[in-house]
């Protein structure tokens, strides 16, 4: 079980940068969010990775997703 006491409470969600819609042919735009232990690579374009306990790891998804 999780010990969510004092100081210890999950941090509120960052993100960097905000997500842009995708036009046809346009470039995907990739970010990642962190929501406590956790990061996650999204998309302009709806796409969103698995959340990580690594950092880079969801660049590394995101990076994959713009390669593919």
């Amino acid at each position: 079980m999780l010990n969510h006491g004092p100081g210890n409470r999950p941090g509120p969600a960052r993100r960097q940068p905000p997500h842009h819609a995708v036009a046809d042919g346009e470039a995907h735009v990739t970010s990642t969010e962190e929501t406590g232990s956790f990061a996650l690579a999204r998309c302009s374009c709806g796409w969103t990775g698995p959340a990580r306990r690594a950092r880079v790891r969801a660049r590394e998804d995101a990076a994959g997703h713009t390669a593919g």
